[in-house]
């Protein structure tokens, strides 16, 4: 199957940041960035907290005219503006144009779950159960999020997540790879930020470790499959490392 990419390249305009001292663009994987080609329908970023994963990757959503805290291009509710200016200074190269976008982000989904409901009450065709299954509220953080990508993600879409494992369980997780794989088949792209060992685990993905400057890794090089498997294989062991080593 041919590869369905929307998104093949993005760049910053180096020339136009004024200075790499202040923020995002103080941020490491920020100040060394130049450009980033994507070659597979998913990709997945991943790095340890304070790399600027989620900095990087709403950026992406932002400029590819998605709302910073979830969501289509028809959202622009703000709960509270702490996006930044990232995404003025990003080009992005597309290949296509996708039928479908969306943003989704663990620790804005509530905040998107009640705009979506605001919007239903505000308007009678407004259809939750067309688009999402029915009430987000009404569901736990888990189900309202495999609902909402059941419901709300379709063919040729470019879907941007930021670490939805925040929201899932370990089976839940399986059950958004199974999604995932689903949607590939159908032409879409995914841009994925996560720490979940499983979902990196999908086999058409590539990982990108924001660590190492962008390196393409191995799974089984990851830092967060290495450190899993340490821990899983022996807890009692680590955690007598772990806690003998505390202060």
């Amino acid at each position: 199957m041919k590869t369905n990419l929307f998104i093949d390249k993005i760049s910053l305009n180096r020339d136009k940041i004024s200075s790499f001292e202040e923020y995002p663009f103080n941020i490491e994987i920020i100040k060394n960035f130049e450009e980033l080609k994507f070659t597979e329908s998913v990709t997945f970023f991943v790095g340890e907290n304070g790399t600027g994963k989620s900095t990087f990757i709403e950026a992406i959503a932002v400029a590819m005219g998605l709302n910073a805290e979830g969501g289509t291009q028809n959202f622009n509710f703000v709960t509270k503006n702490t996006s930044s200016n990232l995404s003025n200074y990003l080009k992005i190269s597309r290949h296509n144009y996708p039928e479908n976008k969306f943003f989704l982000r663990a620790e804005s989904f509530y905040n998107f779950s009640s705009e979506v409901q605001r919007l239903v009450e505000e308007d009678q065709y407004f259809s939750l159960y067309k688009y999402y299954g029915g009430n987000l509220h009404n569901c736990s953080h888990g189900e309202s999020f495999i609902k909402l990508v059941k419901n709300r993600f379709g063919d040729n879409g470019l879907y941007i997540l930021d670490e939805p494992e925040a929201a899932l369980s370990p089976e839940r997780q399986m059950s958004l790879l199974c999604l995932i794989d689903d949607l590939v088949k159908r032409g879409c792209q995914f841009i994925i930020a996560t720490h979940s060992p499983i979902l990196i685990s999908y086999y058409k993905g590539v990982i990108l470790d924001l660590d190492n400057n962008f390196k393409i890794t191995k799974y089984e090089d990851t830092k967060i499959y290495n450190l899993y498997r340490l821990y899983l294989d022996n807890p009692y062991g680590m955690q007598k490392r772990l806690f003998e080593g505390e202060d």
